[in-house]
């Protein structure tokens, strides 16, 4: 799990979301590059089992993304997803194809949800948009092999061009 140095600011609120945008490799990082992301964990959102050995069980590819809200608030970072996903497509990003590389935004916290919902709503082009916005039902963290991979192995396949993918990036 990448972690970034707490802010100095004693009213920091972390909120936790899990935010679903194809391969989770570059969903990962690109995420924990945002200004406000504290933290951000590779892992498998809303399938049916509580471990990553066995088949596959409904799960979507996602990382879980923990947040200064006096730095960035959810608006701002769904902006940041619908940077790096094809909010058109069905079950494929990029050349990844499948259900598990399906789009989404998860929580367990209602509100993050209507924002979700009203983010999406309030979009000119909300009617194409397949993203789910779901209540999140099960997390399980993915292997160590897939933490922080494409900044362990940045030669690695990513559906997010180079450019997009380190847009954040401080030096």
């Amino acid at each position: 799990m990448t972690i970034k140095p707490q802010s100095n600011n004693t009213n920091s609120q972390r909120e936790t979301i899990y935010f679903a945008g194809g391969c989770l490799w570059g969903v990962q990082e690109f995420m924990k590059h945002l200004p406000g992301v504290q933290a951000t964990e590779a892992g498998r959102a809303n399938g049916s089992s509580n471990t990553t050995n066995s088949s596959y069980d409904g799960y979507t590819e996602c990382v879980k993304v923990s947040f200064d809200t006096n730095q960035v608030n959810l608006n701002q970072l769904i902006g940041y997803l619908f940077e790096i996903i094809d909010p058109y497509s069905v079950n494929k990003q990029g050349e990844d194809v499948g259900e598990k590389y399906r789009t989404g935004i998860y929580s367990k916290q209602p509100r993050h949800l209507e924002i979700a919902t009203d983010y999406i709503t309030n979009r000119d082009d909300a009617d194409k948009i397949v993203v789910e916005v779901l209540p999140l039902t099960n997390y399980v963290k993915s292997d160590e092999e897939h933490q922080e991979r494409l900044t362990r192995f940045p030669n690695d396949y990513c559906h997010i061009p180079k450019k997009t993918l380190h847009k954040y990036k401080g030096d």
